[in-house]
């Protein structure tokens, strides 16, 4: 089943993204001889799959005759270290790290990322952990790993179907007028930005939904927010590439980005729920120490309150969803 994080991925890339074993050329063959298919229907290489779909993969072994095995890759002690570090949580079905900031989750153009650090989680099982979603590079906190084939299909079947409770902590530039709401609009690529801007399209955009709430306000210049995505675009939550040099503060403040995944919760294969959550990278931990912010306000219960109270409605009563109409 197509995750969240792979709406609108093409499906050689897909292959590349989840089964790197398997190479272009056999991804090829699959698909000519009609082997390969989305939902049922026959599908090419480059055509894009959408959030939901469900991508049949021929179920047999690769034969690529004279094709010498990937070898295992070769970490150092210290790179062994560094990646366990991250972990905060283990258990025979999922493994969960804190992934910093500045590390990317995987990709081409690196050669520094989580993915690559995977054979040091391995422990007792008998292949490395895979990536169940993704954080962007600059994006901290929680990340979840499935550490048997298995696993990995019963979380990604549960983020396709939107049961995953994810939270956020963002600092933001401004105070919003209503203090918990949601925004939604439909999100695309901008036209021109190379792929790396997403704007409001109300034609042609996709659904993206996020709720958020306000923790704490420094003034009126900025606040500390909670933010559940119920969607997973590209941008959702937000970066400073759009605000330009007022996207930041300025004075003794970080520049990195201000924007942490606290808490995950998602249904166990055992039967449980799996609910983590995250420490705060060092730069975010100490911006929200020289706003003098208390840190204590952090944790808003997961309820189900309908959200739009105005900050100043003690009865919390819903008003309005606003839109927002900045890109």
């Amino acid at each position: 089943t197509v995750s969240p994080d792979d709406d609108d991925i093409r499906v050689d890339r897909w292959f590349k993204r989840h089964m790197e074993d398997v190479p272009f050329n056999i991804v090829s063959r699959w698909a000519r001889t009609g082997q390969l298919r989305v939902d049922g229907k026959r599908v090419a290489p480059g055509d894009r799959l959408e959030a939901g779909q469900i991508l049949r993969v021929p179920p047999q072994e690769i034969e690529r005759p004279g094709r010498v095995a990937k070898a295992k890759t070769d970490l150092s002690q210290d790179q062994i270290d560094f990646a366990r570090e991250l972990v905060i949580h283990k258990d025979k079905s999922a493994i969960v790290v804190n992934k910093p900031p500045g590390l990317a989750t995987q990709g081409s153009k690196t050669t520094t990322h989580l993915d690559g650090l995977l054979d040091a989680l391995t422990f007792d099982a008998k292949s490395r952990p895979k990536l169940v979603h993704r954080l962007d590079k600059d994006t901290s906190g929680v990340l979840l790993l499935a550490r048997s084939p298995g696993a990995a299909s019963f979380f990604s079947k549960r983020f396709s179907g939107r049961d995953v409770r994810k939270v956020y902590w963002a600092l933001v530039m401004g105070v919003p007028e209503i203090a918990d709401g949601v925004i939604d609009l439909p999100l695309s690529k901008q036209p021109g930005s190379g792929g790396e801007k997403m704007h409001v399209d109300e034609e042609n955009g996709q659904s993206a939904k996020s709720r958020y709430r306000i923790i704490e306000r420094a003034g009126n210049r900025a606040c500390w927010v909670e933010l559940q995505p119920h969607t997973g675009r590209t941008h959702q939550l937000g970066d400073g590439k759009y605000g330009g040099k007022d996207a930041f503060l300025t004075g003794t403040i970080s520049r990195k980005m201000h924007l942490h995944a606290r808490r995950l919760r998602i249904e166990h294969p055992d039967g449980h729920t799996l609910d983590v959550t995250a420490d705060l990278p060092t730069h975010f931990a100490e911006t929200i120490d020289n706003l003098g912010l208390d840190m204590i306000l952090g944790d808003l219960p997961l309820d189900e309150k309908k959200p739009g109270a105005r900050q100043d409605d003690p009865q919390g009563q819903a008003r309005r969803t606003p839109r927002s109409r900045r890109d």
